[in-house]
């Protein structure tokens, strides 16, 4: 505690480390003191110095006291911790004495002690205030040094939410919740559980006059609009904020009211999601057998947790990397077990590129849907990488797809990107060739239905700005932004999932969806606000002691400052509110035969430019300024020395 001399804190906490045994006869003889002090005090105070009947007197509650004290142990008062002290406990102490006043009483009458129900009545009240206020002076004072040693919060929420909380912090020993502030003006300028309720419009002034440190958001089930009003309030605050988890994470048990947050971004975009059509998300699911590709990826790992949410009669998880179809297959696993799903979970290794073993898989299990979400999507890695990654993105959907119409599946659903329209880097028009190649096999074939989903970035996915923000930050900066004029549009995983799976339902045949994303988000500023609701200042020529800088490194390859969602103003509405339907440019079948036989050679040969330029020559607006910068391709050829090859393999004919 701030201000106490050494030596009493030794002592306090030499008190406090004693073994439970000797505090519990401490505690017996504290309150036989406190008993007897009550008693001699109720005496002096109510028989004004008789001495009729003292021995009788004196003999009644010698042996009332060994009772009372018996009634307090069978009532558990010496298992209760004095510095966790509550109801019971003080329950335990009333019942006791108001026991001892009962034995008293009748000892009284026994003795043919008269006219003593005054003396009976003071010493059950002394007894009371002595023992029972004891116990309650002395938590305070423990609560008080516990308290001091604290970070002082305010919690901005005084519902169910927010007293959970409160309750949990008090019995904690990080956070001492001081105030409350709530939008209801019936609880302002009240007392909730001994914390006084303020006016969230005075919050600056609050947090000054209450040394308040940090801000604790305890509002689980406002929506994100009304949240990031709230934070937009907070931002300038020179305090971290912080929250307790969503209301979903609440009830399912996975978290618990006091594991704190820092705040989620998709809290600062302020969109609430639209719930999903049932009917959509039954279509091409329930009783089923759908398989995803990617299965272990951000977006398809959680396209597989929506499904089986919808009943499927099997979930076919197809995947190259071990690791993601191990931990995804992990995953479902307990999620099926914990909610008794009838589904049947088939963990497939594989490469998207091998169109016998895909069309393989699809026929053993007689899989109807597929939702193609195997890609390379790092925009940098791809254009160091261009052979490969158009061949995953372009052949792996190829193949995927020629499978599927073998294998006779019913349904199939790209997962695209914002960068297919009108891209300047090789991830982006390999994945406009996809569509091409889906949009090409529409009018082939009728048999397997083909539609595409557009989409910007989602918060969380690999290689996503949010957590490397955060963890630049947590490091103590710099935040590295490629531009400070860069854009983007954002949506949440389990959103974009769940509309990708109703769009999938709506499609005719070669459809390309794009989903609304909503505002688009300046990065720069999206940085500068997970600073300040961190508790830091930005560090700039305005702020030149600021706490953390904001860098500028310049835009990667391929990149640029803005996504577009849709190539031309062809779009129409669809029976969902965030789901619309492009008409795009698209080629015929035999045009995407001779184009994919070209790509298929020069990718042979590592022909990496001709690759490029018979990317710009096809209809996908690829706009391509960038130098090459395919790491192999870029390397330097070495001219070989065969003398030392061959003595290296054969010393004795060297």
């Amino acid at each position: 505690m701030r201000g106490n001399n050494p030596e009493e804190l030794t002592l306090l906490s030499w008190i406090l480390s004693l073994p439970r045994s000797f505090k519990r006869v401490f505690s017996v003889c504290a309150d036989t003191l406190f008993l007897l002090g009550s008693f001699i005090g109720a005496y002096f105070l109510t028989q004004n110095g008789s001495q009729v009947a003292i021995a009788d007197i004196a003999l009644a509650f010698s042996i009332s006291l060994p009772v009372t004290l018996f009634i307090f142990t069978k009532l558990g008062l010496y298992r209760a911790v004095i510095r966790y002290i509550g109801q019971h406990a003080l329950g335990a102490v009333l019942a006791g004495i108001v026991s001892s006043a009962f034995i008293l009483t009748l000892l009284f009458a026994v003795f043919r002690v008269e006219d003593k129900g005054n003396l009976i009545f003071v010493y059950a009240l002394l007894a009371l205030l002595s023992s029972g206020g004891s116990r309650l002076l002395v938590r305070m004072f423990l609560d008080q040094r516990n308290n001091a040693r604290k970070e002082r919060v305010l919690i901005y929420g005084a519902g169910s939410a927010g007293r959970q909380l409160a309750m949990s912090l008090f019995n904690g020993e990080q956070f001492h919740p001081v105030l409350f502030v709530d939008d209801d003006s019936t609880l302002q300028r009240s007392t909730i559980i001994g914390i006084p309720v303020g006016n969230p419009a005075h919050i600056a002034s609050l947090i000054k006059a209450y040394s308040v440190n940090r801000v604790l958001l305890a509002i689980p089930s406002v929506g994100r609009s009304r949240r990031r009003e709230v934070l937009d309030q907070l931002e300038s605050l020179p305090i971290p904020v912080q929250s307790i988890p969503a209301v979903n994470e609440l009830v399912d048990g996975s978290m618990r009211i006091d594991e704190l947050q820092d705040v989620r971004v998709e809290d600062l975009l302020g969109r609430d999601p639209v719930e999903p059509k049932l009917k959509l998300m039954h279509a091409h699911i329930r009783g089923k057998v759908v398989m995803v590709t990617g299965a272990g990826g951000s977006i398809g790992s959680e396209l597989c947790r929506q499904i089986i949410q919808y009943e499927p009669k099997a979930l076919i998880l197809f995947e190259l990397s071990e690791y993601g179809l191990y931990s995804i297959e992990q995953e479902l696993a307990t999620l099926k077990q914990k909610n008794d799903y009838e589904v049947e979970l088939k963990a497939i290794l594989g490469s998207v590129q091998q169109r016998d073993r895909v069309a393989s898989v699809m026929r053993c299990f007689g899989v109807q849907t597929v939702y193609h979400a195997a890609a390379y999507k790092h925009v940098p890695l791809v254009e160091f990488n261009i052979v490969e990654g158009v061949r995953n993105n372009v052949f792996g959907t190829w193949h995927t797809a020629e499978a599927a119409i073998a294998a006779g599946v019913e349904n199939f659903v790209l997962i695209s990107t914002d960068k297919a329209v009108r891209p300047t880097n090789v991830m982006g028009a390999s994945k406009r060739l996809a569509e091409l190649v889906l949009q090409a096999l529409s009018t082939r074939q009728q048999s397997t239905r083909f539609c595409m989903v557009r989409f910007g970035n989602v918060l969380g996915s690999s290689g996503s700005v949010v957590p490397l923000f955060r963890e630049q930050i947590r490091k103590g900066g710099p935040v590295t932004v490629t531009h400070k004029d860069i854009i983007r549009y954002f949506m949440t995983i389990p959103e974009a999932a769940q509309l990708v799976i109703q769009a999938g339902a709506m499609g005719n045949g070669g459809d390309v969806f794009v989903l609304d994303m909503g505002e688009p988000v300046r990065i720069s500023e999206l940085a500068r606000r997970m600073i300040h609701l961190m508790g830091l200042e930005v560090k700039d020529s305005n702020h030149p002691h600021g706490d953390i800088e904001i860098r500028y490194t310049g835009l990667r390859p391929g990149e640029k400052l803005y996504e577009e969602l849709l190539i031309g103003d062809n779009v129409r509405n669809t029976d969902h509110p965030r789901i619309m339907s492009a008409l795009e440019v698209c080629m015929s079948w035999p045009a995407v035969e001779t184009l994919l036989a070209e790509l298929e050679y020069h990718c042979a040969n590592f022909a990496v430019q001709d690759i490029v330029q018979l990317m710009k020559v096809a209809p996908t607006g690829f706009n391509y300024k960038d130098a090459c910068c395919d790491l192999v391709y870029s390397q330097p050829a070495q001219t070989i020395d065969d003398t030392a090859v061959v003595a290296r393999i054969h010393p004795q004919s060297a």
